[in-house]
C-alpha cells in the first residue's frame, strides 16, 4: 500500500507540477491599441429551462464591445417547459442586435444540447462560432477576445476560462475553488499540446472545422462532452490548433450548485463520458487523478485498522495538499479569486470520497439533469 500510494502522488506531482509550468510559461493575451476586428462571428447559446437567466445574458451580449455588424446571436432552444422561449421572442423585438430564436421542437426527433449546437452551427452565418449557455454572464470585451486571438493565432478551436460568481457560501467557494483547478488543467493541458478538458460555456472554433472533423459523430450517443470531444478531434486530426485564451477579459461566469444532489448530478454527467475517451493521454491523466484519490481514500481503512503508520498516512494527504495549494494559487490568482485559496482546506476534507464516487457512479451513464433522465 505505501508503495502504491507514494507511486500515485509522483503520478500526480508530474501531472500537476507539469502544467503548473505551462500555464506560468503561458503568454496572457492582449489586445493592442486601436485594434479593430474583422472577423464575422455567429454566438450559439443552447438553452432549456433558462427563463432565470438568460435575459442577463441577452443583456451582456447587446453590451459587446464589438462591431454589431460583426456578429450575430442564435439561441437555440431545447423543448424548455418553462417561459425561456416566450422571453426570448419578446427581447428580440427590442434588441439590436442581430438575433435569432430556433426552436428544437420545429426540428422532428431532435433534442438534447448536442442536436441544439448542431441546428445552431447549421443555421450560422458567421466565420468564427462562439459559444457559451444560456445560464452565464459575459463582460464587454469577450467577443473582442475571441476575434484578436483567431486573428492572430488562426486556431481551429480556442478554449476560455469559466469562472463561478455569486458564491456566497462556503459550500459554493468550494466548488470554485475546484472548478477552477479543472479550468487550469485544461488550459496548461493545451499549452503542452495534450488537451485533455474544456467547458462548452466558453469556447469557439471556425464553421469549416465543424463540418471538417464531423461534429459529434461517434459520440452522439453521449448526451454530454459536446466540448471535449470535439476538442479531442480538433486535436487529433490537426495537432497543436487548439489553443486556451488566457485573459481574465474573456471570463465567462456562471453559478455554481445549490444543493449536493445537484451538484453530484453535475459531475456525475461530466465523469459519465470518460470511459468514451480515445485518446490515451487524455485517460492517463484522468486514471491519475482517480487513482491517487481513490488510494487515498482507502488509506483510511488501512490507517484505522493499522496497516499503514500514521506518518505516512499524514504525509501523504500533506503531499496532495500541497501539490494542488501550489497550482491552485495560481489559477486563482488569475481568475481575481486568490481570496478563496484556503477554501482547499475543507475541499480535501470531501474531495477524496467524492472522486471515486463520482469517477464510479459516471461508469454507469445514468443521471438526472434539467428535468431529464439521461442513460448513455
Amino acid at each position: 500500500m505505501i508503495w502504491l500510494l507514494s507511486l500515485s502522488l509522483l503520478a500526480y506531482a508530474w501531472v500537476v507540477l507539469r502544467r503548473l509550468v505551462a500555464w506560468v510559461k503561458m503568454a496572457a493575451t492582449t489586445l493592442p491599441d486601436g485594434y479593430i476586428p474583422k472577423t464575422t462571428i455567429s454566438v450559439i447559446i443552447p438553452v432549456r429551462n433558462e427563463a432565470a437567466n438568460i435575459v442577463a445574458l441577452l443583456q451582456d451580449l447587446e453590451a459587446q464591445q464589438y462591431p454589431k455588424e460583426l456578429f450575430e446571436v442564435l439561441v437555440v432552444d431545447d423543448h424548455s417547459t418553462d417561459s425561456t422561449l416566450q422571453l426570448l421572442h419578446q427581447y428580440n423585438l427590442g434588441s439590436t442586435m442581430s438575433m435569432r430564436v430556433l426552436d428544437l421542437g420545429d426540428v422532428a426527433g431532435k433534442s438534447m444540447k448536442k442536436e441544439a449546437v448542431k441546428y445552431g452551427v447549421e443555421q450560422a452565418t458567421g466565420e468564427l462560432l462562439v459559444l457559451t449557455d444560456g445560464d452565464c454572464r459575459v463582460g464587454p470585451e469577450w467577443l473582442q477576445q475571441y476575434a484578436h486571438t483567431y486573428e492572430t493565432k488562426q486556431p481551429y478551436f480556442i478554449s476560455g476560462p469559466v469562472c463561478f460568481h455569486n458564491t456566497h457560501t462556503t459550500f459554493e467557494r468550494m466548488q470554485l475553488v475546484e472548478f477552477a483547478s479543472l479550468i487550469g488543467i485544461g488550459g496548461a493541458s493545451l499549452a503542452l499540446n495534450k488537451p485533455n478538458m474544456c467547458n462548452g460555456a466558453n469556447l469557439a472554433y471556425p464553421k469549416f472545422i465543424f463540418e471538417k472533423v464531423g461534429g459529434f459523430s461517434g459520440n452522439d450517443g453521449i448526451a454530454s462532452g459536446d466540448d471535449e470531444f470535439l476538442l479531442h478531434k480538433v486535436q487529433q486530426q490537426f495537432p497543436g490548433k487548439a489553443v486556451f485564451l488566457k485573459n481574465n477579459k474573456a471570463l465567462v461566469y456562471t453559478d455554481a450548485r445549490k444543493s449536493l444532489i445537484s451538484f453530484l448530478s453535475q459531475r456525475v454527467r461530466w465523469a459519465s463520458k470518460w470511459r468514451s475517451y480515445q485518446s490515451i493521454n487524455v485517460q492517463l491523466v484522468a486514471l491519475v487523478v482517480f487513482l491517487v484519490n481513490f488510494l487515498l481514500f482507502l488509506s483510511i481503512p488501512f490507517f484505522l485498522f493499522g496497516h499503514l503508520p500514521l506518518l505516512v498516512f499524514v504525509a501523504a494527504y500533506i503531499a496532495k495538499f500541497a501539490i494542488d495549494f501550489l497550482f491552485l494559487e495560481r489559477i486563482l490568482s488569475f481568475l481575481n479569486k486568490k481570496e478563496y485559496v484556503w477554501h482547499m482546506l475543507p475541499l480535501q476534507l470531501v474531495y477524496v470520497p467524492y472522486v471515486v464516487f463520482t469517477g464510479v457512479a459516471g461508469l454507469f451513464g445514468r443521471y438526472r439533469w434539467k428535468g431529464r433522465t439521461i442513460r448513455n
